[in-house]
């Protein structure tokens, strides 16, 4: 016996349960052997070592074997008709095979789908009858994908017996018509009687059919197979992966995956979108291999079911990108299947994990990974894995228990990372061009011979609607003094515009309606010794209360939302909020999540290119909307009313709810958070946000400046580090606060705080209750930044006043100490304000006017 047949992954199989392949030499190095569970249709199952579904295998041989198939069509069809070929390609197991025939072709594909898409209604489907799960669905984009007439190239891994291909054939050829079929496969297995029913069908309709493969032959079956399958299956005794001691961490990188290009060819792919990947892989490979350690040997990017070939595009390009032989490429899969760690069989190793796709009630809830635990082998240990997965089956059933797939990952690898791309949703069908001819460059395509030839029977190419190109995020330290990683800004850099306009003469032209709050900045300035001091004892006296609260919020959004939450900041005042959110995620779960900050502005809403950069990279019910603190709620309101309808959830998450508006909150106290004491110099330097025409054009992130010149006052990472320090300390009672509030019945806003303001209002006659600012955050920036007129405070209020007596003392406003009020303190601006009222110093007036 040879060492190839000693290795050979079928002997195990064939050996015990009598199966056997014959044909083609090529055969046992394409497939090995292993046995399926709870398919009473088929007991083998062919396990093929190229296709990079259940055996890890080098992406370079994966996408090369479909290469090869493509390039042999267009020899067989020759350029003219090549040019009109479209590719099908056979749902789950075959979507990665077909986009790489297709792209051998350089024609577009499609592949099938078991999953039903909303809005989507189905061109058709039909049946793979021996499949574990059976149905088929077509789902284009463009219905005239298929109706150009040209060539349909089928492409399935394996053909058994043809069955699924006539099942196609059929129920396409009663719509559209053609004249030939090419079929393609990695190993034809049919027997004469299935060769020659499928090649009358193709004569019973009128049309040519055309076989190409890899290699050929037949499989050799006892006539008992399914009860001999059954007897191994009940006597061997598989094993899971040894837990391990720690979990491995789990890294979260957020792709720059280009706006509109598809995730695969469930709608359709056409050659354009080709070049848009081929063009966008070494940075997407780029981001990949920097969220790998560098003592990472062996890689394995795991794709997720259908969505195999942009997973195996992204290994071929981190393959390039690390050298050498360290990448490995396979998919997860619906097919359950017999594990046995023997060398002789196909399936070594089985993770089977609860499915997190929310798929329609198909009959199979739970799904597999093959080959990436390392069984008793330790060689085949792999020390990092990438999962890739599009939003949709980006759910909380993918982190949650034991037996979620991003659970188990994390006991057989040194660390995961997650990379998820936006499921391709397609808009309104492309008018009457047919995609085929849309998508080729233009009408000269080459010959044969590799000259160029017209073809009048192709169109002129008709350009395909493409979304606005998306602005890309500011980081640090270019832009803001906070880490690259802790936050993305969603802004537009106006460091260089002069924006600042003195603090009188912006109040005066707000009240009049002249100008906007968000068109101008107040001036920035560096806070005066006294002050920087009060805001270090307010950080000393606040920060273990603050990492509380922040505790108490992430463990209450990990809870609800699950670890694929993406946290949106409401700049600026949320970033530091964010960021410290983020931090604790990190040092509590060991979990990396995104951080944005977006810009909201009251009467103007949330920018509306931020929520598009946020839907086109991230699913979104994932999105989290973080602030500082409520006042009125005002802004929550404003944010809900800005997301109706968009799919993002309105929900705000805060450190202090005093104004009792939202759900998620760390607490409902109010109290002084530090953040609240300055401007820039804690927000990372960064600039209130800025909406102004002429400036903020329709494609553009609202404005924000970066004040690089206050460097010497920067706390910003003075505060987080300061807050974080105390994480330890809280840890516990954070997890028990958190799990206080989900079963507080009082939790739900019940908006009295918005009461409040308007009783004040009306009873300080200012009848504006936008000029009414309550809670502490809220009166210490109208200190800063507005004309303050008073300040209302409850009696016998201590030291979390400190500051504000301070700022009001310097402004000349007086501080009344009143009773009944819910909060520890409300700002009034002045009413009616003009600088012919209280003086060109902006001073405010003192006494109470009606």
């Amino acid at each position: 016996m040879t060492t190839a047949e000693q290795t050979w992954t079928g002997r195990w199989v064939a050996e015990r349960a009598g199966v056997a392949l014959t044909g083609s030499e090529r055969l046992p190095e394409l497939v090995g052997l292993a046995l399926r569970s709870g398919n009473p249709r088929r007991a083998h199952l062919l396990v093929s070592s190229v296709l990079g579904k259940h055996v890890p295998q080098r992406p370079a041989v994966v996408h090369g074997a479909g290469l090869e198939l493509g390039r042999r069509v267009r020899e067989l069809l020759g350029a003219e008709a090549a040019a009109r070929a479209v590719v099908l390609g056979y749902a789950e197991t075959a979507t990665g095979l077909g986009h790489s025939v297709a792209d051998g072709l350089d024609a577009p594909c499609l592949h099938s789908t078991r999953r039903p898409v909303p809005g989507i209604t189905p061109l058709g489907g039909f049946e793979e009858e021996h499949s574990h799960v059976t149905g088929h669905l077509l789902l284009p984009a463009d219905p005239g994908l298929l109706a150009g007439g040209g060539p349909l190239v089928l492409v399935d891994d394996e053909f058994s017996t043809g069955r699924t291909i006539l099942n196609t054939i059929r129920a396409l050829h009663t719509r559209y018509p053609r004249d030939h079929y090419v079929l393609v496969t990695l190993v034809d297995l049919r027997s004469a009687d299935d060769r020659a029913l499928l090649a009358g069908t193709a004569a019973e309709l009128g049309a040519k059919l055309d076989v190409v493969a890899t290699a050929s032959g037949a499989v050799e079956l006892p006539g008992d197979i399914v009860r001999r399958a059954e007897r191994l299956i009940a006597s061997a005794s598989p094993a899971g992966p040894p837990p391990a001691a720690t979990p491995a961490p789990l890294v979260r990188v957020e792709l720059d995956w280009p706006a509109g290009l598809p995730d695969g060819g469930r709608h359709g792919f056409t050659v354009r979108d080709r070049a848009r990947l081929d063009a966008a892989l070494p940075a997407l490979a780029g981001q990949l291999a920097e969220a790998l350690p560098d003592s990472a040997e062996r890689v394995l990017v795991l794709g997720c079911e259908e969505l195999m070939y942009a997973p195996l595009r992204l290994a071929d390009a981190l393959a390039e990108r690390l050298g050498g032989d360290r990448v490995r490429y396979s998919t997860t899969t619906r097919s359950p299947v017999l594990a046995v760690d023997d060398p002789g069989y196909a399936i070594r190793t089985r993770l089977a994990f609860p499915a997190h796709d929310d798929p329609q009630d198909d009959g199979s809830r739970e799904r597999y990974a093959y080959n990436v635990a390392p069984g008793t082998d330790p060689s085949r240990r792999f020390d990092a894995v990438v999962l890739v997965v599009d939003d949709v089956a980006d759910t909380p059933a993918l982190y949650r228990g034991e037996r979620a797939l991003l659970g188990q990952l994390r006991q057989v690898t040194d660390r995961v990372v997650l990379a998820v791309l936006p499921s391709h949703r397609p808009a309104a069908s492309v008018p009457s061009a047919d995609l085929a001819a849309a998508s080729v460059p233009s009408a000269v395509s080459p010959s044969a011979s590799g000259s160029s030839a017209v073809s009048p029977s192709l169109p002129l190419p008709l350009p395909l609607p493409l979304p606005a190109p998306l602005p890309a995020p500011l980081y640090g330290p270019a832009f803001s003094s906070y880490r690259a990683e802790e936050v993305a800004w969603l802004l537009k850099d106006l460091s260089d515009v002069p924006l600042e306009v003195p603090t009188e003469e912006r109040e005066e032209a707000v009240q009049n309606g002249g100008a906007h709050y968000a068109e101008s900045l107040p001036v920035e300035y560096q806070p005066s010794p006294e002050y920087q001091e009060l805001f270090h004892q307010a950080l000393r006296g606040s920060a273990g209360r603050i990492a509380l609260a922040v505790g108490t919020v992430a463990e209450t959004l990990l809870r609800e939302r699950g670890p694929g939450l993406v946290l949106a900041s409401l700049a600026r005042a949320g970033t530091p909020v964010g960021i410290l959110i983020r931090r604790w995620l990190a040092f509590a779960h060991d979990l990396t999540v995104p951080h944005y900050a977006v810009s909201i502005v009251r009467g103007r809403g949330i920018d509306p290119v931020a929520l598009r950069y946020l839907a086109a990279h991230h699913r979104a019910a994932d999105v989290v909307f973080v602030d500082g603190w409520t006042g009125k709620g005002a802004i929550t309101r404003e944010l809900a009313d800005a997301l109706a309808g968009t799919g993002f959830d309105p929900d705000l998450a805060v450190l202090a709810d005093p104004g009792r508006c939202v759900r998620t909150y760390g607490t409902r106290d109010d109290f002084l958070i530090p953040s609240a004491c300055l401007n820039s110099t804690v927000s990372g330097l960064v600039s209130r946000t800025v909406l102004r025409a002429g400036l903020i054009g329709p494609a553009d992130f609202h404005g924000a400046k970066y004040y690089a010149e206050l460097a010497g006052g920067d706390v910003s990472a003075a505060f987080l580090d300061t807050v974080a320090s105390c994480f330890t300390a809280v840890r516990a009672a954070a997890a028990e606060e958190a799990d206080r509030l989900a079963a507080d019945p009082d939790r739900a806003p019940d908006w009295a705080g918005w009461a409040a303001v308007e009783r004040i209002s009306e009873e300080y006659g200012i009848g504006n209750v936008n000029l009414v600012k309550p809670g502490v955050g809220e009166t210490t920036r109208v200190l800063l930044r507005r004309v303050p007129w008073r300040v209302l405070a409850r009696r016998g209020a201590g030291a979390d006043l400190d500051h504000v007596r301070l700022l009001a003392a310097q402004r000349g406003v007086a501080v009344e100490e009143v009773d009944g009020l819910p909060y520890t303190c409300v700002g009034l601006i002045h009413p009616r304000y003009s600088r012919g009222a209280t003086g060109a110093s902006g001073r405010a007036v003192t006494g109470r006017e009606s």
